[in-house]
């Protein structure tokens, strides 16, 4: 099942970036992107109190808090950045080099999380870095 959401989030990940870039034409990226979390903020939330997930907020151990506050910063970090080049580059370049991304997940999870290293995995890796690399240097070609 977890395919399945996460073909989903893909799916839903393409929408946002084109529908970001179609909203950055005469904005500034830290400003759509401060529009854009209102949105995260509200949908979450509602999605929490829906789903009437148990909220004891004084349950979460601090060791939890400082790892979700932290994935947190990274998160905007990465979406104020991808804002700003998506605001200068096209959307189908900025997100070719911005999915490498999953090339750094995998090696912190194998280092981080423990997580078992394949060959799978690494070729998988591979032709990651080398698809946003052939994308990327293809563009520059033809400029």
């Amino acid at each position: 099942m977890w395919i399945v959401f996460a073909l989903l989030a893909a799916l839903c990940a393409g929408a946002s970036v084109v529908l970001s870039k179609a909203g950055l034409k005469n904005l500034d990226s830290t400003v759509a992107f401060a529009i854009q979390s209102v949105m995260i903020v509200l949908i979450t939330w509602t999605a929490v109190v829906t789903q009437k997930a148990p909220l004891s907020l004084q349950e979460i151990d601090r060791r939890t808090w400082l790892f979700l506050l932290g994935a947190g910063v990274a998160t905007t970090l990465s979406s104020l950045l991808t804002f700003r080049a998506l605001k200068l580059g096209e959307a189908s370049l900025v997100t070719s080099v911005e999915r490498v991304s999953l090339v750094f997940a995998v090696f912190f999870s194998v280092v981080f999380l423990k997580e078992r290293l394949s060959w799978q995995l690494v070729a998988g890796a591979v032709l990651m870095i080398g698809g946003a690399l052939l994308i990327g240097f293809s563009q520059q070609s033809s400029d």
